[in-house]
């Protein structure tokens, strides 16, 4: 009965129409950005976010919370009707989704899309919505070691799944932990590398460098790739799949479902690595394997309520501990701390308009996506033809008013410029943004608890391993680190990072 009224309360202030605006306008920008390949949901929330600084805590967050969930509708989109993945989290998408497209069946796999990802993403809100309140209370008896220990797990798990060379995800998450320590010492007050420059007092913006690494390197990488897209144009007829449809999908969906929503809470985990991972119990499970890759409906359904449920169970320990799981939550906790807000154990007591008006957006939000999926599919197509030539200058121009309007600092602009060379430079040579963000955000945090743990023990760092719950996170930690040491291991890695590329 009490999540029932606080549920209430949380309906109360989603359907508030400023609210609910801003539900409506991020799950579909959420779904515009999934179907247009190259513009993923961490560019999408990376240009938006100065857009949430002039209204309240509560629209903002919805605001990017919806561009999340709702791009990953959006891709599979792209990924059945160009063979082109809208976002990572829909590349798997492409080998079944497509092929059934080329055979006429490109209404079955749009639907069953659609519908697997409404189930899982409704199974995710309610997942979240029971999950949360009992994981915050747990988490209030967490201390500064355990933050530590947990936000270390945290960056070096990203660090261990992300595609390509270990040592260099590390390298950039060292580079982010460098940039957070920026600007004026929590501690002691003494500035710390700012070059004398008063514009890095309070550090490097958060909007700046995720807008250079996200947008103008997105945009640079893009127009070196000039992709070419051919739209199937063959009519998509019904979008309601048959009954034999049903018969191979309903099971997908149900283990897609709760498969990502668990792998959606591990840090680093996320939507890209729950799809990839549903795809291959499909395969391994299925009566007809001989049909994956062919056109069968399951190797959409199951990796698409996968990275849908994924997406929902990320939220878990982002509120509830205030550590995001992937790049995309980092965006999402600058969005917090630029309002003022500390997710984690006491925001369900200290801010309960914002954590239930989250939880019932999502309810609201995702009954918007399944109506912006189904009746205006042939708008979507109509958009998937916008040539890049005329989009690329438009998000160019995006970025520099919203980097601009955020801090009303020429300055910001600079650091945008370079951050977007950097980015770029960094594509080319193999190296991720994904754990330089992540760091980024974090690294403030990491030093905080860190130095706290340390003034509390004197000085003792025996204070990490003599607490059960900091210790086994650093020990799982040490042993992703010395992983790749291992020749199997590494090669699977390896395979694994060819399969995502």
């Amino acid at each position: 009965m009490e999540i029932l009224s606080a549920l209430g309360h949380g309906f109360a202030v989603a359907l508030q129409p400023i609210n609910l605006m801003a539900c409506f306008f991020g799950v579909f920008i959420g779904t515009l950005v999934g179907v247009l390949p190259g513009i993923g949901p961490v560019s999408a929330m990376a240009l938006l976010l100065p857009v949430t600084l002039s209204g309240s805590p509560e629209a903002g967050i919805i605001m990017m919370a919806g561009i999340y969930y709702g791009s990953m509708y959006g891709g599979s989109t792209t990924s059945i009707l160009v063979n082109i993945p809208g976002e990572a989290a829909s590349v798997i998408t492409c080998l079944d989704g497509h092929q059934m497209a080329k055979n006429g069946r490109a209404g079955p796999a749009l639907g069953i899309a659609a519908i697997g990802s409404f189930v899982a993403g409704t199974f995710a809100i309610v997942a979240l919505m029971l999950v949360a309140p009992w994981l915050a209370k747990f988490a209030i008896a967490f201390g500064p070691p355990e933050y530590f220990s947990l936000m270390v797990l945290g960056l070096t798990v990203l660090a261990f799944l992300t595609q390509g060379s270990m040592a260099k995800s590390l390298l950039m998450a060292c580079v982010g932990l460098t940039l957070g320590l920026v600007g004026i010492d929590q501690i002691t007050a003494a500035p710390r590398l700012t070059f004398d420059r008063l514009e890095l007092l309070d550090g490097v913006g958060l909007i700046p460098v995720v807008m250079g690494l996200f947008g103008v390197a997105e945009i640079l990488a893009n127009i070196e790739r000039s992709v070419q897209r051919e739209v199937v144009s063959a009519r998509i007829g019904s979008l309601w799949p048959t009954l034999q449809d049903w018969a191979y999908s309903k099971w997908a969906i149900a283990r897609g479902t709760i498969l990502g929503f668990f792998l959606g809470i591990l840090p680093g985990g996320g939507a890209v690595i729950s799809s990839f991972a549903s795809y291959a119990l499909e395969r391994r499970l299925s009566k007809r394997p001989e049909m994956f890759g062919k056109g069968a409906i399951e190797g959409v359904a199951g990796p698409e309520a996968a990275n849908n449920s994924a997406a929902g169970g990320a939220f878990i320990p982002l509120l509830t501990l205030g550590i995001p799981p992937n790049v995309v939550m980092a965006l999402l906790l600058g969005a917090f701390i630029i309002h003022g807000i500390q997710p984690g154990p006491l925001l369900i007591t200290q801010n309960p308009g914002i954590f239930w008006g989250i939880v019932a957006s999502m309810y609201i939000g995702n009954i918007m996506l399944l109506i912006l999926n189904f009746p205006l599919i042939g708008m979507w197509v109509q958009v998937l033809k916008v040539p890049y030539k005329l989009l690329f200058p438009l998000i160019l121009m995006f970025c520099i008013v919203g980097v601009f309007s955020s801090g009303s600092a020429v300055f910001d602009v600079f650091v945008m410029t370079v951050f977007g060379l950097i980015g770029y430079l960094m594509r080319k040579f193999g190296y991720e943004p994904a754990p330089l963000v992540l760091a980024f955000v974090l690294g403030p945090m990491v030093e905080n608890n860190l130095r706290k743990s340390l003034i509390l023990s004197q000085g003792d760092f025996s204070v990490f391993i003599e607490r059960p719950i900091s210790l086994a996170c650093l020990i799982v930690a040490a042993a992703m680190i010395l992983a790749p040491l291992l020749p199997v291991l590494r090669a699977k890695r390896e395979a694994v990072a060819l399969d995502q590329e």
